[in-house]
């Protein structure tokens, strides 16, 4: 069964003059079966409102937002999922219990 990634903002930080997003709050959620993990961080930005592809705060998207997050570096996406993955592994395959025998 593979894992499927949900990826979402939960909110965003922006500078009222010019309504450009400083931090973006993400939350990256994997689900395989009955485990799940998830991943939760910021991504800080220096918006340029003169300059071309500038999106106004009321015209964002999240799908825009989430373009900006995951172009922090060409394999920022992949390592955050890939993180969740082990946890997932870790979980449906663990190496260890606490508890009493009786």
């Amino acid at each position: 069964m593979a894992i499927t990634y949900t990826w979402n903002i939960s909110t965003t930080e922006r500078t009222l003059a010019d309504g450009g997003v400083t931090v973006a709050h993400w939350r990256c959620t994997g689900v395989e079966g009955d485990n799940s993990a998830s991943s939760y961080g910021t991504a800080g930005f220096t918006p340029d409102a003169s300059a071309d592809g500038f999106v106004a705060y009321d015209s964002l998207t999240e799908a825009n937002v989430l373009a900006w997050v995951w172009g922090q570096s060409e394999t920022w996406k992949a390592d955050v999922e890939a993180s969740i993955a082990s946890k997932i592994d870790a979980l449906a395959n663990p190496t260890s219990e606490a508890g009493v025998p009786w």
